[in-house]
């Protein structure tokens, strides 16, 4: 029936596969941080690897979302501190 409610636990695998995308992407993250490098995938060679395992653990539709996220936060920056 359309309008019963259906009470779901959560499922541990997507919950340990998030865990799995944010933990890639902060290591990727902390690379890029680490050669000055504000936009992804502008890198070059640097970071390949950290860069696959994020790709690879991250859906394409999150990884789009994070780095747009990653550009956004880093044009913000200055604007912050100088609040």
């Amino acid at each position: 029936w359309p309008f019963t409610s259906t009470s779901k636990v959560p499922d541990n695998a997507s919950r340990q596969d998030r865990a799995k995308c944010w933990e890639s992407r902060d290591l990727y993250f902390a690379c890029l941080d680490a050669e000055n490098v504000t936009v992804p995938g502008k890198e070059g060679d640097k970071c390949s690897s950290a860069k696959k395992g994020y790709e690879q653990n991250c859906a394409k539709s999150w990884v789009d979302y994070f780095n747009k996220r990653r550009i956004l936060a880093e044009q913000q920056k200055p604007l912050l501190e100088q609040a």
